[in-house]
């Protein structure tokens, strides 16, 4: 983990998120004066550099962004910012932003359409609890990974809201929901598991009931402020369940305050433990507050590539909490 000690002694600033408290979130606008407008800053000159170099047209940079349904502001600081904001009376708790990465699947094949429902839905018994009535009706389930295709016959009538965050993190107004993965669909794969609708006879998705609200937040930019807004953005729309398949390699605690938020808010964050083998994890899955999945194969054995940790914690010491089809 880099610490904000490590980056300032760098290069003289440091990306930070800083949490408000619960009862002093209307007061997130007044910390923006104790952040820098550097170059490099992640709401800045990078970002707004490689946004430039897309093609995309961009105001001048800001020198933070504001999450009101987090109560949280994240920009960049120099010394005199950081200790400003460590004694300013709204803020508890200021940390680093390390930063994510999408999950990649190790390996990628066209297996065909299943004869009913993919072995993994067999597996879970899945077709059991929809003879029961519980097919994710009524369920709002958020979904942050490259966007979606809400085109594919499975996603039909599946999302129901859309948002895209820029480069520097701002939301994309009237954005029209797809996938920037163009190699290998990534978000429109695992928003398909999720609540994917029966094609043809066919069957994917675990929640076919279930309504998705899918937020493009990776690849590329500044996943920080993308993946924050996504956040925000997401308890704002009142989803039960948050799903993300991407992390910070290792246990980095820059998100255990922000996962506890969400929990905080009735949402029940169910994120990926990492595709790197035994003995390694990403963060947040491998937070006790976070629920953490990893593969098994058709045997019900762990895939050799699925990540998995034991930490030094009195309480859910090994990660992942689960492991679920996904070989």
């Amino acid at each position: 983990m880099t610490t904000i000690a490590q980056t300032m002694s760098a290069i003289g600033f440091a990306p930070v998120i800083a949490l408000l408290h619960t009862d002093r979130k209307s007061d997130a606008n007044g910390l923006k004066p104790h952040f820098s407008a550097e170059p490099g800053s992640p709401l800045g000159g990078a970002s707004l550099l490689v946004a430039r170099r897309a093609g995309v047209q961009q105001a001048q940079p800001a020198r933070a962004r504001v999450y009101p349904n987090l109560g949280v502001v994240y920009g960049t600081v120099d010394p005199a910012g950081l200790a400003a904001l460590r004694a300013d009376p709204a803020v508890r708790k200021v940390q680093p932003a390390n930063p994510f990465s999408l999950i990649r699947p190790v390996a990628a094949s066209d297996s065909g359409l299943p004869a009913e429902h993919t072995w993994g839905l067999d597996a879970m018994a899945v077709p059991d609890l929809w003879a029961q009535g519980l097919t994710g009706a009524g369920v709002k389930i958020a979904h942050l990974d490259t966007g979606v295709d809400a085109g594919h016959p499975a996603l039909a009538d599946a999302v129901t809201e859309f948002a895209e965050f820029d480069l520097t993190g701002r939301i994309i107004a009237g954005a029209t929901a797809s996938d920037s993965d163009l190699r290998d669909g990534h978000g429109t794969h695992t928003a398909a598991t999720i609540v994917g609708r029966v094609v043809d006879g066919h069957h994917v998705g675990v929640a076919p009931g279930a309504e998705l609200c899918a937020a493009m937040v990776i690849e590329g930019g500044d996943a920080i402020a993308r993946i924050l807004g996504g956040m925000d953005w997401a308890v704002g729309l009142g989803v039960r369940v948050l799903s993300m398949s991407l992390g910070i390699r290792g246990l980095v605690a820059d998100f255990l305050d922000i996962v506890q938020v969400l929990r905080d808010s009735g949402v029940l964050p169910v994120m990926a433990v990492g595709n790197e083998g035994p003995g390694t994890s990403r963060s947040p899955g491998n937070y006790p507050n976070a629920l953490s999945v990893g593969a098994c194969d058709a045997a019900g054995a762990v895939a050799d590539f699925s990540s998995s940790q034991r930490f030094k914690r009195r309480t859910q010491p090994l990660a992942p909490d689960l492991v679920a089809p996904g070989v």
